[in-house]
């Protein structure tokens, strides 16, 4: 009885280790997972979404997808001071460099805006959220940047 107790709970644990370990190996290829929230100095504005990471086969390439919501929590008027919600992102390449990829700007408090891009060859992706004039100008009231996603840590 004690021997066909011990093989089930061998066979349960060997089973329970591959079902562990194939997630990461499916990982090396393709990745996808909440980020955020990252807010503005003061949390007078915020961004959230979803990430997406697809490598090709050879794992030399990939094609980075953002999707996001940017959220105007400023309730006061422009007379008062009242801003708008503004996100910016940078992505760094394989040699490290860093570039503006993507940004939004949202004025509609107390709502949302939904927005998307697509990237290529992203070794690291960062965000900030600040606020802006109605009518541009400067980013104002910045948090700091929060990195959504870095190659090295698949």
């Amino acid at each position: 009885m004690f021997k066909k107790i011990a093989t089930g709970v061998l066979a349960v644990a060997a089973t329970s280790a591959v079902a562990l370990s194939l997630p990461a190996a499916a990982h090396a290829s393709s990745y996808g997972e909440g980020w955020g929230p990252v807010y503005s100095r003061y949390d007078l504005a915020k961004a959230e979404g979803w990430i997406g990471v697809k490598w090709d086969h050879e794992g030399e390439s990939n094609r980075v997808t953002v999707r996001g919501k940017l959220f105007d929590l400023d309730n006061r008027t422009y007379d008062e001071g009242g801003k708008c919600a503004f996100v910016k992102f940078e992505a760094s390449d394989f040699d490290h460099d860093w570039s503006p990829v993507h940004y939004k700007k949202y004025c509609g408090y107390p709502g949302y805006k939904s927005f998307g891009f697509t990237e290529h060859d992203v070794y690291s992706l960062r965000a900030k959220v600040c606020q802006v004039a109605p009518h541009g100008g400067h980013a104002k009231k910045c948090g700091p940047w929060e990195y959504l996603y870095t190659a090295e840590s698949e």
